[in-house]
């Protein structure tokens, strides 16, 4: 690798993108989150993933949705927590789309 690729990679926006456990948190989103909120109508968004916290975003019929909070607290929380124990989730609702989140299907 050259230099020039190597500093891409340190200066990366998110630089626990490569990281195993990011992959096994996207492979939780995708195999068993994301499923169960498209059966109800509503979409996932991977916001964030930092060292100390998971920012998802629900959509479409999670919009404003008052089983939301209970999704979050009873699914989402809990199996990211079983991948990543010591992050801090944070899980957001609205029609608008944060900025850089990346749909997860």
């Amino acid at each position: 690798m050259d230099a020039d690729a190597h500093r891409a990679d340190v200066t990366s926006p998110n630089p626990v993108l490569d990281d195993p456990d990011r992959v096994l948190l996207m492979k939780a989103c995708k195999d068993v989150l994301a499923p169960l909120v498209r059966a109800d109508g509503g979409e996932m968004y991977l916001v964030r993933v930092g060292a100390d916290d998971v920012h998802l975003h629900l959509a479409g019929t999670c919009a404003g949705c008052p089983g939301a909070a209970f999704t979050r607290d009873a699914v989402i929380t809990p199996i990211v927590r079983a991948v990543l124990p010591k992050v801090r989730v944070i899980v957001t609702t609205g029609f608008r789309i944060p900025q850089g989140a990346e749909r997860i299907s």
